[in-house]
């Protein structure tokens, strides 16, 4: 039987000061209702001032992550479910980024990911490109909940079969079923960008990092980090979780998350 998560003020907090990194997912997790709040923006601040450094490692396009990394208070980006990372080092004035594939194997890809996208469309009615598609690098976004009106899950699996019979990976976000061929994952892209980053190891030094998400497609990173929390809303994907998270916020989305920085600060 598959453990439920515990309350987040069950983290002790002798762990809780060990923690240099906050990994975080952004839809429902750092967003709530699709929009990113003054209080989930300020807790980034306060872990970035605190010494915590922060990382999201999200489905979402290389254009947002552009701006991301530049602009936000994090210390990097992991994008499109590990496609790529994007780093701004402010003292070079440079912008580093990072790809697990070259971009002539992108372009080839992207073909073939049209060919399962326009099949999606035809065959399951309700569904829609991503709104950010045209901002994408390497994998395509169906949209099945946020510019559309909410599919059932049954819909939601029928988009992930037929992805998954064209040999391609599919993997549900609360808003968009990401597709794509390759091996990586958002662990595997994080495993790469925090050594030269961060000076950490996701592997050696797991008790330092927490990773904050919300959904299915979070469920690699939960599994791998002992300390993972899901925000409230993470409960309602309860019965898909085959690795849940250690803990759970009381608060959903933005004010979870922020409810998440309050707990490792306060240990501090």
């Amino acid at each position: 039987m598959i453990a439920a998560p515990k309350p987040l003020v069950a983290f002790p907090p002798a762990e809780r000061r060990r923690v240099r990194c906050v990994l975080t997912d952004i839809d429902d997790t750092l967003t709530t209702e699709g929009r990113l709040t003054a209080s989930a923006f300020t807790a980034m601040e306060r872990l970035a001032r605190g010494g915590i450094a922060v990382v999201p490692v999200t489905g979402r396009p290389a254009g947002w992550c552009d701006m991301i990394a530049r602009q936000w208070p994090v210390a990097g980006v992991v994008g499109e479910n590990g496609a790529f990372h994007f780093r701004y080092d402010p003292a070079a004035r440079r912008f580093l980024r990072g790809f697990w594939v070259p971009e002539e194997r992108r372009r080839a890809d992207h073909e073939r990911l049209w060919v399962i996208a326009r099949r999606i469309l035809a065959e399951v009615p309700g569904t829609a490109i991503a709104s950010d598609q045209q901002y994408r690098a390497a994998d395509i976004a169906v949209d099945w909940c946020e510019d559309v009106p909410a599919l059932p899950d049954s819909e939601v699996r029928r988009i992930v079969a037929i992805a998954e019979a064209a040999g391609a990976t599919a993997k549900v976000s609360s808003i968009h079923v990401n597709i794509w061929f390759g091996d990586f994952s958002k662990l595997a892209m994080t495993r790469r960008f925090t050594p030269a980053a961060l000076g950490l190891d996701v592997d050696a030094d797991r008790d330092a990092f927490v990773f904050v998400g919300d959904s299915p497609n979070d469920q690699t990173m939960f599994g791998h980090f002992p300390n993972a929390v899901g925000v409230a809303n993470v409960l309602r994907f309860a019965d898909q979780l085959t690795a849940p998270p250690a803990y759970v916020a009381t608060q959903e989305g933005g004010d979870g998350f922020a409810e998440v920085a309050d707990a490792l600060l306060a240990a501090r």
